[in-house]
């Protein structure tokens, strides 16, 4: 084989690895307004670190996978997830993260004029903000009429 030939396959090996890197999303985690109990199947599935960090209000419960995804579920005093957030080089699956709402999120409008930034889509309670760029994508969905009294959304990171 000669060398630009060789180049040109290595290229293209190299591109389809990105692009499946791109397209297959990350293994999820908990689910947006469920039982904090979903953070505990996932525990059990994807063997994540766990850490947990009560706030006045609600708590947070952080997963971080082997491949460098962190997942933010932030549960209420009624044990209610009301919001997650997420970080890592790939989206997470979006159906397992906001499980009943997902179809919300499909069906919300998408913005007419492309920006640069995050983009916000707004479904009723629902919102969902992402953002970023190959390898460092980032995330937060909430349900706005969930979210306890007293906390902040600029919390929700």
């Amino acid at each position: 084989m000669n060398e630009p030939i060789r180049r040109k396959a290595g290229a293209a090996a190299g591109f389809a690895a990105a692009m499946a890197i791109l397209v297959l999303p990350a293994a999820a985690r908990a689910t947006l307004g469920e039982a904090a109990a979903s953070v505990e199947r996932d525990r059990v599935q994807f063997h994540p670190r766990i850490a947990v960090r009560p706030q006045a209000l609600y708590s947070v419960h952080e997963l971080t996978l082997s491949q460098g995804m962190q997942v933010r579920e932030f549960v209420d005093a009624a044990g209610r997830v009301f919001a997650v957030a997420w970080s890592g080089p790939s989206r997470p699956d979006m159906v397992q993260l906001l499980g009943a709402h997902h179809a919300e999120m499909v069906q919300a409008p998408r913005p007419r004029v492309m920006r640069r930034g995050p983009v916000v889509l707004r479904q009723g309670a629902l919102v969902v903000e992402s953002g970023g760029h190959m390898r460092a994508l980032s995330g937060r969905a909430y349900l706005s009429d969930a979210v306890p009294s007293g906390v902040s959304i600029d919390a929700i990171r």
